[in-house]
């Protein structure tokens, strides 16, 4: 199934996956384009309070596509197709019941939730604004990222992609469908935004329910064992998602609470949007070769599965050096598109993200070594890198290092965060091959004997 070298296996599934999310990246980019262009800076600051919102519904997609995706593969690798399309059928159902809950709840508790998130009195009105068509239409929005990695589970890493591609492609167009001829303002990009995962969507189901592939929908009893292992499998994606939405809501809470008011706020979604650009090609990349991890666990390949990740460590590593590359010398273009006549705010935004990004070339070995772990059900291990970025060190960080240097130290929390995570995952991978020639030194004694 997974035939080839490691580069020809990193160019078949890492790289559709990457180029997929990195179009669906766009949705929340455009609209930050659309806003900012349109609308100025405080709007900006308005649509910042939703992203922390729409990482954690990503990321709860997430905890269900990679749990179920782990488990499938593996079975798919043992030859038990049945087994496989149980938990298919059992992750659309968990994607279906979270979906409609986060959409009725939402909506329940919709201005303490803005308020919670970062929302002060100048912003509320538009805040509240945007983040009632995420909540509303989130369903969709998880449906599309749960089943991206299905249609990749199921060898069509393509689809996937194009799925994606044509689902922000149609957030472009909304997007300014709505706030220019119809004059919606940011409930008009909020509107695009929510509606683009459903075209989406509609491109990927027919592959399952035409059953053009080996997963489709079957009968089957719930088993609460088996729910129980599609979000523990998951947990690790959850956390690694989450980060993105937790590191956001502590900066926003910082940047308020450190005085950078407003400029700040709307300076953060923005350079929260590059972040998300780049941390949008490692997720993708190791998305993309979860499966194929998985598979070889299934099938017992344990030495083309080490030269896969020996491989990838190598283009994660070389990949996030170029970006930091890339950010020194053209960000201010980046930042230019969003509001081209607020200099100040350029200016702000450029000086404040050569320290945020300085270390984040490391984020994709540790987003690979979660991915990686995971895929090979050490669970354990993928969750202490994953919650080593985001509740452990971040918050850490940005509590103590604006108290040593001050509140610009803030902007260099992230990457002293990522920087220590990859020492915990280094030093994991330390122990555990340590751990595995003791155990090859052991069996080697008793085969004498």
């Amino acid at each position: 199934m997974y035939e080839g070298k490691s580069h020809t296996l990193f160019a078949k599934y890492a790289l559709p996956q990457m180029i997929g999310l990195l179009f669906n990246s766009v949705y929340m980019i455009v609209d930050g384009v659309f806003i900012g262009n349109r609308l100025g800076r405080d709007a900006m600051a308005a649509a910042a309070v939703s992203v922390p919102l729409v990482e954690i519904l990503i990321a709860l997609s997430m905890a269900v596509a990679t749990g179920a995706g782990v488990l499938i593969s593996s079975r798919l690798g043992k030859g038990e197709k049945d087994k496989a399309r149980s938990i298919f059928t059992l992750s659309v159902l968990c994607a279906a019941v979270m979906g409609v809950l986060i959409s009725v709840l939402g909506n329940v508790w919709i201005h303490p939730l803005a308020e919670l998130l970062g929302s002060t009195p100048a912003i509320h009105d538009e805040a509240i604004s945007y983040m009632w068509y995420i909540v509303t239409f989130s369903p969709f929005l998880l449906f599309s990222f749960l089943l991206s990695g299905l249609v990749r589970n199921d060898n069509r890493p393509k689809l996937a992609m194009f799925a994606l591609m044509c689902g922000s492609v149609s957030n472009i167009v909304l997007d300014y469908v709505f706030m220019y001829p119809l004059n919606m303002g940011i409930a008009g990009a909020a509107l695009a935004t929510a509606l683009g995962p459903i075209f989406s969507v509609l491109i990927m189901l027919p592959h399952f329910l035409l059953k053009r592939g080996d997963l489709y929908l079957v009968k089957f009893k719930v088993k609460l064992r088996e729910i129980g292992s599609i979000y523990i499998f998951g947990f690790p994606s959850f956390i690694m998602e989450f980060t993105i939405g937790i590191i956001t809501f502590v900066y926003n809470f910082a940047i308020v609470h450190y005085g950078f008011g407003e400029i700040g706020l709307a300076a953060y979604l923005v350079i929260g949007y590059l972040m998300l650009i780049i941390l949008t090609l490692f997720l993708g990349m190791a998305q993309g070769l979860q499966p194929v991890f998985s598979y070889f666990m299934g099938t017992g390949e344990k030495a083309r599965s080490r030269a896969l990740l020996g491989f990838s460590v190598k283009m994660f590593l070389a990949i996030g050096i170029l970006c930091y590359i890339l950010i020194v010398f053209f960000s201010r273009y980046f930042f230019s598109i969003f509001n081209p006549g607020d200099i100040e705010l350029i200016d702000f935004m450029e000086s404040k993200s050569l320290p945020y990004f300085c270390g984040f070339f490391l984020a994709g070995f540790n987003i690979l070594m979660i991915s990686y772990w995971q895929a090979n059900e050490r669970t354990g291990k993928a969750l202490a890198v994953s919650l080593s970025r985001s509740v452990i060190w971040p918050p850490v960080l940005i509590a103590v290092l604006p108290l040593l240097f001050g509140s610009e130290a803030i902007w260099f929390c992230h990457s002293a965060s990522e920087m220590l995570t990859a020492v915990t995952a280094i030093v994991l991978l330390i122990l555990i091959r340590h751990k595995e020639k003791e155990n090859l030194g052991l069996n080697f004694q008793e085969e004498r004997l």
